[in-house]
Formats: C-alpha cells, sequence, structure tokens
C-alpha cells in the first residue's frame, strides 16, 4: 500500500462515515459520472474507495489517479471532439482484420482493450492499482466460471480492460488464471459488497431506461450487441436496487442516447449538469445524518 492512499481513511473517531462511491456501466452514458465526480470535487470531498464497472471502471480509475473531475471533463471533450483523431486511434486498437471475416477467422471489429485504454486515457492514469490516490475496484466476469470477480490489485490495464469486454465488441481478458469479460454481465452497479455501517454509499446508475417511443427500427450489427448489454444491465440494477439499495442512488445518463455515441460527449455531459445538485444534496443529507 503506497503512502498516497492514507487520504482514504476509514471513519474518525468523531463518527464521520467514509464515503463509498460505485460507477455503474452504461456505455457512452456513463461519461454522466464525469458530472458527478464534480459534485465531488466542488464540495471539497473524497471518497474513501471507488469501485466501478465497464465505463464505470474507465471513469472510476482515473479519478483514482488523482484526476479532478474537471479535468477529466476537458480530456473526454477533447479526444471526442476530434472525431478524425477518434476513429483512428479505434481502429488503431482493432485485433480484427476485414480479410479474417472472410476467410472465417473471426471478427474484424474486435478491439483491444487494454490497447484502446492506452490511446485514450489520460497519461497521469498509473499502470498499476498500488499507485492510485485512492483505492480503487475494477469489477469483471469470469466467463467460465459465470462468478463475479473484483480486482483492485497488480496491473491496472488489464483489469479494467476486463470490465469493459463486451463480448463481440472487446476481447476478453485472461488475468490471474481466469478468462474475464465484462462486468455488466454480473454485477453492473457493484455496492452491494460495499454497504457497511458507518460508511455512505453513492451509487451512480447510468443504465439505459425503456424506450418511450414506439420505434420499429432495426438495429445495425454493433448498436445490437450494445443495445443487448444495456438491456441486460437496467434488468439488473433495478432488480438489485428493489432489493437493497444503496444509501444515496444517483440515475444519471440522457435518454435517447445509445451505448456507443460517444462523440455526443459534449451534450451527454451537459445534460448531466443538473445531477450535481442531487449528489450534493445526498452527500449533505447523509453526512448531517451522520453526524
Amino acid at each position: 500500500m503506497s503512502g498516497s492512499r492514507s487520504s482514504a481513511a476509514p471513519p474518525d473517531d468523531a463518527g464521520t462515515p467514509e464515503i463509498a462511491l460505485v460507477l455503474g456501466a452504461g456505455g457512452a452514458r456513463g461519461l454522466s459520472h464525469i458530472a458527478v465526480l464534480e459534485a465531488f470535487d466542488e464540495l471539497g470531498l473524497k471518497p474513501a474507495r471507488i469501485s466501478g464497472c465497464s465505463i464505470g471502471a474507465i471513469v472510476g480509475a482515473a479519478y483514482a489517479a488523482g484526476l479532478s473531475g474537471r479535468e477529466l471533463r476537458e480530456h473526454v471533450l477533447s479526444v471526442f471532439g476530434d472525431r478524425a483523431r477518434a476513429l483512428a486511434r479505434l481502429l488503431d486498437a482493432r485485433i480484427g482484420k476485414l480479410t479474417d471475416l472472410v476467410r472465417g477467422l473471426g471478427n474484424p471489429v474486435l478491439i483491444d482493450g487494454e490497447r484502446l485504454l492506452d490511446l485514450f486515457w489520460p497519461e497521469a492514469v498509473p499502470d498499476r492499482f498500488e499507485e492510485l490516490a485512492i483505492p480503487f475496484t475494477a469489477v469483471a466476469a469470469d466467463y467460465h466460471r459465470h462468478a463475479e470477480v473484483l480486482v483492485n490489485d497488480g496491473p491496472l490495464t488489464p483489469a479494467v480492460a476486463a470490465s469493459l469486454a463486451i463480448p463481440g465488441l472487446v476481447r476478453p481478458i485472461a488475468l490471474g488464471g481466469r478468462v474475464l469479460i465484462d462486468g455488466g454481465a454480473i454485477d453492473p452497479l457493484p455496492y452491494r459488497a460495499l454497504l457497511a455501517r458507518g460508511r455512505v454509499v453513492v451509487a451512480v446508475d447510468v443504465s439505459a431506461p425503456t424506450s418511450a417511443t414506439s420505434d420499429t427500427r432495426i438495429p445495425g450489427a454493433m448498436e445490437a450487441i450494445v443495445g443487448a448489454s444495456q438491456i441486460l444491465t437496467r434488468t439488473l440494477v433495478q432488480r438489485m436496487v428493489e432489493q437493497q439499495p444503496p444509501d444515496i442512488l444517483i440515475r444519471a445518463g440522457t435518454d435517447g442516447i445509445g451505448g456507443l455515441d460517444f462523440f455526443k460527449a459534449k451534450a451527454i455531459l451537459a445534460a448531466a449538469e443538473p445531477i450535481k445538485d442531487e449528489v450534493k444534496r445526498g452527500l449533505e443529507r447523509a453526512l448531517s445524518n451522520a453526524g
């Protein structure tokens, strides 16, 4: 454990609860997590621990590295504001080839998640969990054992790449003797293990709600893959919250945003602004009640 983790201390003698922040899965809608981080920063609060799944793991790890919400906002707008450069990076992260499809050898659009993170993460994100400023856990799923896997030490990039490895889109990761895929397949909002006396758990759900409109459009192949993942995510989160809700549940994410709509980053972040006040009220209320 590095010295930089000392700021993430357990509740003090005065009974102040620690805050655990959980960032859920949800594709591009998960860029809304950044507004939640900005609310923490504006209150002058830091979570004692962070847990993230899929897009929540990407954003959560960067915040745990010490980047501010504002810095993450600027980075995301810079990356996705340059469409040509972003697409070039995506092509560079692709391990499949069109010739593979013709020869029946594989998926021509399959992405290497580790390479993707190296291309899109801010440079300040370190290589290992132990170098993070805040303890962080990435949630993935064991493909063969059908079990949730919590990774919180060792190399950071493969763990987060595993957490976002949507089958058919991002290549599974072999890590610690397991084959890992998208954590959203089992626990898209991984807050339940963190619920405890003396702790306030803030869980941010960015799963896509059911469409209120009647749409007969047939989705494309990639859209269908991500869309099916979104349906699973929403269903699992709803059941979890009904059974045992977190201390503070924040519903974020813009309606009408697809899982791959990262080039709508500016609109997603703008629509997430009202979430800040909700986060602040929830935290202030929880901390006041604890005091």
